[in-house]
Parts: structure tokens; sequence; C-alpha cells
């Protein structure tokens, strides 16, 4: 017979779910399972409070009252009584259309219960890792003294999280989302979870709409496109970056700083002047633009101060272990990319796309990754390039340290896709 858990010092009859043949999807299933196999009953109160639980919601309840949280029980067969029923992470469906999952806590649900609530609250029922908690007042004071240590629930920070079931390890799609395994090892979410699920419908929508401006299906739609084209990467950066790859390239070695900068301003100097010339054309003669000396000038002072300030993050790369000695970034387009395969999963949770939508947008990110760098490390020291000169602001601060911190787990970890999966 299986457990119902009761009160801590022992458990209440409840249902019998065969675990023969299961598998726990990730660490944290599987931790319930052994707890509650173990009949372990303060352990599994424990890593329920530390978990995100996802809630079943009424989409259209949801899209018309944000604020509001509404319940729906379930009839429970075992229990005789209607109850609520929550899943971990692992346990969650692909999204569909409707209904959708927010994702809350324990001691939230011990906050917002009432007495008219259902008596228990299950978490991943029909599970070999199920949980009946009693919601009486003497269960959900249970469930607020494990709570009350806990300061963010959910999976930590800055550390890889597989799912074991669910989610690929392998192939094109598993390489497009360890594309975007950065923002997810540094987010605390699942690395290859492509049936996402993130923060919740109504969390992911409005991290989307706060941070991309993206509320709409064509707002995600266009948002996936630039970033696959790498358009939301400063032209200016590029160039700069291009152009010592070609001087590299034409000189075989090394490029001096004050060389590349000279180079830089007389590029921009001569695209000027060629600017200016008037051109034959289909519809006859064009004026060339005219751009007085002085904002030539100007031009040439900030991209020159540009290529100094690339160069001072990549003497801190390579100081830091991001780039090999001698190394440098060819190309930010990394940055794109990257956060394409960010977008694609967020899309997805906030259902502005189908799963085979995302899952194209993700292996399309994984293959321009492939083509256009050599290797995870290399792709790496330019993926932080490119978010440090979005957010840093040469501070080396939170932005540099957070991004360099997730590049050494994600290089070290023998966990990380960055080492299971090949490269070629």
């Amino acid at each position: 017979m299986g457990l119902t858990a009761g009160h801590e010092g022992g458990a209440l009859p409840g249902p019998t779910v065969p675990a023969q043949g299961w598998q726990a999807p990730s660490a944290v299933e599987r931790g319930l399972y052994e707890a509650r196999t173990r009949g372990d009953w303060p352990a599994y109160y424990d890593l329920v409070a530390r978990a995100d639980l996802y809630m079943m919601q009424s989409r259209a309840d949801i899209d018309a009252n944000p604020g509001n949280s509404r319940f729906h029980p379930y009839w429970n067969p075992q229990t005789q009584s209607m109850c609520l029923a929550v899943y971990t992470g692992g346990m969650l469906p692909p999204p569909a259309a409707d209904p959708v999952y927010n994702c809350y806590d324990l001691g939230w649900f011990a906050r917002v219960w009432n007495p008219n609530d259902p008596p228990y609250l299950v978490v991943n029922p029909g599970s070999p890792c199920e949980g009946v908690l009693p919601a009486g007042p003497e269960g959900r004071a249970l469930w607020q003294r494990h709570s009350a240590p806990v300061e963010r629930p959910g999976l930590a920070q800055d550390a890889i999280h597989t799912l074991v079931v669910g989610g690929p390890r392998t192939g094109p799609v598993a390489f497009g989302l360890a594309a975007g395994a950065h923002i997810a090892v540094r987010n605390g979410r699942y690395w290859n979870s492509m049936a996402y699920h993130g923060c919740g419908y109504l969390d992911e929508k409005r991290t989307l709409e706060r941070w991309w401006g993206v509320t709409t299906r064509q707002d995600w739609l266009d948002t996936v496109e630039q970033l696959l084209r790498a358009d939301m990467v400063s032209g200016v950066w590029e160039f700069v970056l291009q152009l010592r790859r070609s001087m590299a390239l034409d000189f075989a070695g090394p490029v001096e700083v004050d060389h590349w900068r000279q180079a830089a301003g007389n590029v921009v100097r001569r695209r000027a002047e060629a600017a200016a010339e008037p051109r034959l054309t289909a519809d006859g003669v064009t004026q060339g633009s005219t751009v007085t000396p002085a904002e030539i000038e100007g031009q040439v002072t900030g991209v020159q101060r540009l290529i100094g300030r690339i160069a001072r993050y990549e003497a801190r790369f390579r100081a830091d272990g991001l780039l090999p000695e001698g190394g440098f970034v060819r190309s930010v387009e990394a940055w794109d990319y990257g956060r394409a395969s960010g977008m694609a999963r967020w899309g997805l949770a906030a259902r502005l796309c189908s799963l085979q939508e995302a899952e194209a947008a993700v292996v399309r990110a994984g293959r321009l990754v492939q083509v256009n760098y050599r290797s995870w490390e290399d792709f790496s020291a330019a993926y932080v390039l490119g978010r440090c000169l979005h957010f840093d602001e040469e501070e080396f601060g939170e932005w540099y340290e957070s991004v360099l911190g997730v590049h050494r787990v994600l290089t070290t970890d023998p966990g990380s896709p960055w080492r299971t999966l090949p490269w070629t």
C-alpha cells in the first residue's frame, strides 16, 4: 500500500502506485520518490517546500484576471474527496494552448488556503512520487514550518539541471538547447526542457513584455527572426571585430591594438568619402550623403574607443580563462544565437508559438552556432563579450561575474551539455 503524507511521525493509508520500470524525470522527482519510499515525510515536505509547484489554470481565466489564481480541484477516489493537484517541473505535460500552468510554492499555498478549499493538496498525482498533503489547520502549519527556511524555492541558480526523461540529451535539438544554456543555468532551469513551462505561463508572459516588448505571436516571430539573423547585435561591434579578423588573416598573426584602431579609422573615413560621391542608378544620378568632417572624426573616435574597450575585455577574459593566451573574439553574433534559443522556449511557455515552431527555432540556433564557432569555449567567449558590451559598461561587476561563473560551470561540470555533446 502506498503512503499519504500525514503528521511527520507517520503516514496515513493511501493509493498504491506501481513504480516498476519508472524513471524519475529529474533529481527533484527522484528525491521525492526516495523519501516517499522510506516513509520519510519530513524529508518529503522539505523537498516539496523547495520545489516549484505548477498548478493547472484556465488560460481564459488567467488572461481575463491575471491577478487571480483560481483553484480547479478534481475528485480523488483514494481520499474520497476533492483535491488540488500540483506538479513539479519534471512531471508537467507539454505546453498546450489550454490549460496553462502557473508556478507557485508551498508557502504560497499555506498563505492563501481557506476552509472552503479541498482537504488535500496532491503533489504529482498518480505517479510513484505522489504525495497527498492534508490541508487542514495542522497540515497547513506543517507546510509553513517547512517553507519558512526556504529563501528561494525552485532549482538552484548557476547549476546544471537536466531532464533525464522528457528532454533531449543528444542530437540537433539538444545542441540548440545547449546554445541557450548560459540563460538556463543562470536562471536555474532545465537546460534540455524543450516542452518548456519556465516560470509558468503568467510570469513568462510578463517577462517577455518587460524585457523584450513581446506581447503577440507576431512580436515573437519577428524577434526570433531578428535574433537568428543576428540583427540585434550592434553593427559597429561586428564591424570592428570583422576588420580585426581580416587583418589577422592578412598578416597571419595577432593584430596590435594601435594598428587595429588606425585601420578602423581609415575604413570609416574611406566609407564616408565613398558615400559622399554621386552615384549612377536606374533613376539617374543620385547625390551622395553629406557628412561633415567633424561628424566623421566623431565616428572614428567612437569606433576607436570601442576597440579599446573590447581589447580590455579580452585581456580580462584571458586572465580569467574565458579565452586562451593570444585568443580573441571573432564575432559576437553568439549573443543573439544564444538568446534565440532562449526566445524559442519563452515563446512556447507564453503560448505564442507551437512546440514544433519552438523546436525549429532551437535547431536553427544550434546550427548557426556550429557553423560560426569552433567550440563551446569559442562560442561562450563571444556570447560573454556581447553580453558585457550590452550591459556591463566595463564595470566587471554582476553582469560579468555572473556570466563568468556560468561559463565555468558549463565548461567544467561533468553533467554539462558542453561536456557531453560533441561539437561536430
